[in-house]
Protein backbone atom coordinates (compact mmCIF):
# COMPACT_ATOMS: atom_id res chain seq x y z
CA UNK A 1 0.00 0.00 0.00
CA UNK A 2 1.47 3.22 -0.78
CA UNK A 3 2.05 6.45 0.41
CA UNK A 4 -1.34 8.36 0.76
CA UNK A 5 -1.93 12.06 1.61
CA UNK A 6 -5.12 14.12 1.44
CA UNK A 7 -4.41 16.87 -0.69
CA UNK A 8 -6.95 19.07 -1.82
CA UNK A 9 -4.48 21.90 -2.74
CA UNK A 10 -1.93 20.68 -4.79
CA UNK A 11 0.00 24.23 -4.31
CA UNK A 12 -0.01 23.82 -0.63
CA UNK A 13 1.49 20.85 -0.44
CA UNK A 14 3.93 21.66 -2.96
CA UNK A 15 5.80 25.04 -1.19
CA UNK A 16 6.38 22.58 1.95
CA UNK A 17 6.98 19.63 0.35
CA UNK A 18 10.78 17.90 -0.41
CA UNK A 19 11.56 14.88 -2.14
CA UNK A 20 15.18 12.48 -1.98
CA UNK A 21 16.00 8.94 -2.73
CA UNK A 22 16.90 6.54 0.73
CA UNK A 23 20.22 5.07 1.51
CA UNK A 24 21.33 2.90 3.89
CA UNK A 25 23.78 4.13 6.90
CA UNK A 26 26.85 2.71 7.04
CA UNK A 27 29.69 3.57 9.60
CA UNK A 28 28.50 6.73 10.91
CA UNK A 29 28.53 6.31 14.14
CA UNK A 30 25.10 8.63 15.35
CA UNK A 31 23.38 6.14 13.27
CA UNK A 32 22.61 1.84 13.80
CA UNK A 33 24.34 0.03 11.04
CA UNK A 34 21.80 -0.85 7.90
CA UNK A 35 19.44 2.44 9.14
CA UNK A 36 17.79 4.02 6.64
CA UNK A 37 18.00 7.91 5.94
CA UNK A 38 17.41 10.58 3.61
CA UNK A 39 20.35 10.89 0.94
CA UNK A 40 20.13 14.79 1.75
CA UNK A 41 19.82 15.33 -1.78
CA UNK A 42 16.42 17.02 -1.63
CA UNK A 43 14.19 18.06 -4.75
CA UNK A 44 11.34 20.52 -4.76
CA UNK A 45 8.38 18.40 -5.26
CA UNK A 46 6.79 18.64 -8.59
CA UNK A 47 3.13 18.59 -9.91
CA UNK A 48 3.34 15.08 -10.69
CA UNK A 49 4.21 13.59 -7.84
CA UNK A 50 1.91 15.57 -6.07
CA UNK A 51 -0.93 14.23 -7.93
CA UNK A 52 1.42 10.98 -7.66
CA UNK A 53 0.85 11.12 -3.71
CA UNK A 54 -2.78 11.93 -3.19
CA UNK A 55 -5.38 9.69 -1.70
CA UNK A 56 -7.80 8.17 -4.03
CA UNK A 57 -11.17 8.73 -2.40
CA UNK A 58 -11.24 4.93 -1.81
CA UNK A 59 -8.68 4.93 0.55
CA UNK A 60 -9.18 3.61 3.95
CA UNK A 61 -8.47 6.36 7.13
CA UNK A 62 -6.81 3.79 8.83
CA UNK A 63 -3.60 4.58 5.89
CA UNK A 64 -3.88 7.95 5.28
CA UNK A 65 -1.63 11.08 5.84
CA UNK A 66 -3.45 14.22 7.13
CA UNK A 67 -1.14 17.47 7.06
CA UNK A 68 -3.25 19.45 9.86
CA UNK A 69 -3.96 22.01 12.47
CA UNK A 70 -4.45 20.97 16.24
CA UNK A 71 -6.20 22.72 18.70
CA UNK A 72 -4.01 24.57 20.98
CA UNK A 73 -4.21 23.96 24.69
CA UNK A 74 -2.10 24.97 27.45
CA UNK A 75 1.04 22.43 27.75
CA UNK A 76 -0.50 20.84 31.05
CA UNK A 77 -3.92 19.89 29.05
CA UNK A 78 -2.31 18.03 25.98
CA UNK A 79 -3.30 14.74 27.41
CA UNK A 80 -6.62 16.16 26.37
CA UNK A 81 -6.18 17.71 23.13
CA UNK A 82 -7.25 14.29 21.55
CA UNK A 83 -10.18 13.44 23.66
CA UNK A 84 -12.69 15.44 21.47
CA UNK A 85 -11.43 14.66 18.00
CA UNK A 86 -13.62 11.19 17.95
CA UNK A 87 -11.53 8.66 19.76
CA UNK A 88 -12.63 8.24 23.61
CA UNK A 89 -9.94 6.28 23.64
CA UNK A 90 -7.32 7.59 22.33
CA UNK A 91 -4.27 7.68 24.19
CA UNK A 92 -1.39 10.51 25.05
CA UNK A 93 2.29 9.11 23.93
CA UNK A 94 3.69 12.00 25.99
CA UNK A 95 6.18 14.24 24.17
CA UNK A 96 9.57 14.16 22.63
CA UNK A 97 12.20 17.09 22.50
CA UNK A 98 14.27 17.39 18.96
CA UNK A 99 18.11 19.03 18.87
CA UNK A 100 18.77 21.58 15.76
CA UNK A 101 19.46 20.00 12.44
CA UNK A 102 18.87 16.35 12.98
CA UNK A 103 18.58 14.47 9.39
CA UNK A 104 16.03 11.85 11.49
CA UNK A 105 15.35 11.91 15.45
CA UNK A 106 14.00 9.02 16.85
CA UNK A 107 17.08 6.90 18.87
CA UNK A 108 17.06 3.45 20.03
CA UNK A 109 16.83 3.82 23.73
CA UNK A 110 19.50 1.33 24.54
CA UNK A 111 21.97 2.71 22.83
CA UNK A 112 21.36 6.31 22.16
CA UNK A 113 21.80 5.85 18.18
CA UNK A 114 19.64 7.21 15.65
CA UNK A 115 17.38 4.64 13.79
CA UNK A 116 16.30 6.28 11.10
CA UNK A 117 13.18 5.52 9.23
CA UNK A 118 11.04 3.34 10.20
CA UNK A 119 7.85 1.22 11.57
CA UNK A 120 6.06 1.84 15.10
CA UNK A 121 5.08 -1.08 17.00
CA UNK A 122 2.70 -0.19 19.43
CA UNK A 123 -0.10 -2.27 18.35
CA UNK A 124 1.86 -5.30 17.54
CA UNK A 125 -0.14 -6.49 15.02
CA UNK A 126 0.83 -9.40 12.19
CA UNK A 127 0.97 -8.95 8.60
CA UNK A 128 -2.77 -8.99 7.22
CA UNK A 129 -3.70 -6.58 10.00
CA UNK A 130 -0.89 -3.60 9.82
CA UNK A 131 -2.90 -1.58 7.58
CA UNK A 132 -5.63 -1.21 10.59
CA UNK A 133 -3.32 0.11 13.20
CA UNK A 134 -4.13 3.35 15.30
CA UNK A 135 -3.25 6.45 13.55
CA UNK A 136 -0.42 8.96 15.15
CA UNK A 137 -1.30 12.58 15.81
CA UNK A 138 1.52 15.22 16.30
CA UNK A 139 1.53 18.88 17.50
CA UNK A 140 5.06 20.67 16.65
CA UNK A 141 4.94 22.70 20.21
CA UNK A 142 8.10 24.66 18.62
CA UNK A 143 9.62 26.93 18.78
CA UNK A 144 11.80 25.71 15.96
CA UNK A 145 10.07 24.06 12.72
CA UNK A 146 10.19 20.38 12.00
CA UNK A 147 9.56 17.95 9.24
CA UNK A 148 8.12 14.43 8.85
CA UNK A 149 9.75 12.41 6.84
CA UNK A 150 7.61 9.72 4.75
CA UNK A 151 9.28 6.58 2.82
CA UNK A 152 7.03 5.31 -0.20
CA UNK A 153 7.11 1.88 1.53
CA UNK A 154 3.95 0.19 3.63
CA UNK A 155 4.57 -2.45 6.21
CA UNK A 156 3.35 -5.26 4.39
CA UNK A 157 5.04 -4.63 0.68
CA UNK A 158 8.00 -4.90 2.65
CA UNK A 159 7.01 -7.84 4.72
CA UNK A 160 6.54 -9.31 1.60
CA UNK A 161 9.84 -9.14 -0.14
CA UNK A 162 11.54 -9.82 2.91
CA UNK A 163 9.35 -12.72 3.71
CA UNK A 164 7.97 -14.22 0.52
CA UNK A 165 7.45 -17.53 1.55
CA UNK A 166 5.76 -17.05 4.70
CA UNK A 167 5.14 -13.50 5.27
CA UNK A 168 1.52 -13.91 6.59
CA UNK A 169 2.39 -15.31 9.56
CA UNK A 170 5.21 -12.30 10.43
CA UNK A 171 4.38 -9.45 12.71
CA UNK A 172 6.27 -6.44 10.01
CA UNK A 173 9.20 -5.05 11.46
CA UNK A 174 11.41 -2.18 10.57
CA UNK A 175 14.37 -4.69 9.63
CA UNK A 176 12.02 -6.20 6.69
CA UNK A 177 12.09 -2.40 5.57
CA UNK A 178 15.99 -2.17 5.74
CA UNK A 179 16.18 -5.37 3.95
CA UNK A 180 14.16 -4.33 1.14
CA UNK A 181 16.54 -0.90 0.60
CA UNK A 182 19.49 -3.33 1.01
CA UNK A 183 18.39 -5.11 -2.06
CA UNK A 184 18.81 -2.86 -3.98
CA UNK A 185 15.39 -1.70 -4.41
CA UNK A 186 14.99 2.10 -5.06
CA UNK A 187 13.19 4.32 -2.87
CA UNK A 188 11.51 7.99 -2.55
CA UNK A 189 10.91 9.29 0.71
CA UNK A 190 9.28 13.09 1.33
CA UNK A 191 9.92 15.51 3.70
CA UNK A 192 7.24 17.87 4.85
CA UNK A 193 7.38 21.54 6.91
CA UNK A 194 5.64 21.40 10.00
CA UNK A 195 6.04 25.19 11.45
CA UNK A 196 5.10 25.62 15.54
CA UNK A 197 1.13 24.57 16.15
CA UNK A 198 0.94 22.10 12.94
CA UNK A 199 1.08 18.78 12.81
CA UNK A 200 0.40 15.31 11.18
CA UNK A 201 -2.43 11.96 11.92
CA UNK A 202 -0.47 9.37 9.81
CA UNK A 203 -0.34 5.61 10.29
CA UNK A 204 3.14 5.20 11.09
CA UNK A 205 2.45 1.88 12.36
CA UNK A 206 2.18 1.13 8.83
CA UNK A 207 3.99 3.65 6.88
CA UNK A 208 8.50 4.08 6.79
CA UNK A 209 8.38 7.47 8.52
CA UNK A 210 10.10 9.49 11.04
CA UNK A 211 11.03 12.87 12.42
CA UNK A 212 13.67 15.70 11.38
CA UNK A 213 14.75 18.99 12.04
CA UNK A 214 17.27 19.63 9.07
CA UNK A 215 18.90 22.83 8.48
CA UNK A 216 16.71 24.28 11.66
CA UNK A 217 18.97 26.54 13.84
CA UNK A 218 16.04 25.80 16.80
CA UNK A 219 14.72 22.44 18.68
CA UNK A 220 11.73 21.41 18.39
CA UNK A 221 9.43 19.35 20.59
CA UNK A 222 6.71 17.71 19.89
CA UNK A 223 3.56 15.56 21.63
CA UNK A 224 2.01 12.89 20.28
CA UNK A 225 -1.26 10.32 20.50
CA UNK A 226 -2.80 7.43 18.96
CA UNK A 227 -6.06 7.13 18.27
CA UNK A 228 -8.90 6.07 15.52
CA UNK A 229 -10.24 8.88 13.91
CA UNK A 230 -11.95 9.43 10.90
CA UNK A 231 -10.66 11.25 7.66
CA UNK A 232 -11.24 15.03 8.05
CA UNK A 233 -11.46 15.07 11.69
CA UNK A 234 -9.22 18.21 11.82
CA UNK A 235 -8.97 21.11 8.59
CA UNK A 236 -5.96 19.60 5.96
CA UNK A 237 -3.74 22.50 5.74
CA UNK A 238 -2.44 21.05 1.81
Amino acid sequence: MPLHLTVNDPGALIARCDYAMVRTAKGQPDYEDGALIPSGLWQRLTEDRARAVAAPSWTAPSTLVEIVRPPLLAENQLDTLAAPLGDERAQYLGQALAKPDMPTTTHNYQDGRLIGLHLDNWDKLIYGQKPRGRRRLMLNLGPGTRYLILGALDAQTACRAAHPEDYVRRYPHTDDCRSYIAAGRPLHCFRIRLAPDEGYIAPTENLLHDGSTEGQNEPSAAAFWLGRWPAGTLPSLI
